[in-house]
């Protein structure tokens, strides 16, 4: 039998992701309380080993400015029953981009076009990603 030689195109280089590692504490009250307000394309970014200011991102997507509204406001609900407030809070009035500083973590919550716009996925494309599941599960 002769050989057959593949043309495939080269792969593109992946971006690291743990798919099976579980967020604990207030990432992931966060992440719950997204997923609550049906937030879309939820994506934590794992930013310890990158020269970042902060140790995770939250990204999510609400597909109006009405459900980015809902989306912030419920995870600032779900964060305060446990005590913890955001230092800093951009965004809210316009309810295109929210951005939460929780210190250890910064939530987003965008609508689709201005995530598509800034893309932070890609300007921070080292970071880990974890994927998300939209499984109910335990309270950590």
């Amino acid at each position: 039998m002769a050989k057959t030689e593949k043309t495939e195109k080269p792969e593109k280089k992946k971006r690291p992701s743990t798919p099976k590692r579980r967020l604990t504490g207030d990432i992931a009250k966060a992440v719950r309380a997204a997923l609550d307000k049906k937030a879309l394309d939820v994506v934590v970014l794992d930013l310890r080993h990158t020269p970042a200011f902060t140790d995770f991102f939250l990204l999510c997507s609400g597909q109006n400015t009405r459900q980015v509204h809902a989306i912030a406001d419920a995870v600032e609900e779900a964060l305060r029953a446990a005590k913890v407030r955001p230092n800093h809070v951009e965004g809210y009035d316009r309810g295109e981009w929210v951005l939460m500083d929780f210190f250890t973590f910064i939530v987003h919550v965008f609508t689709p076009q201005t995530r598509d716009f800034y893309s932070l996925e890609r300007l921070w494309g080292d970071a880990v990603r974890i994927e998300v599941s939209d499984e109910p599960h335990k309270s950590s």
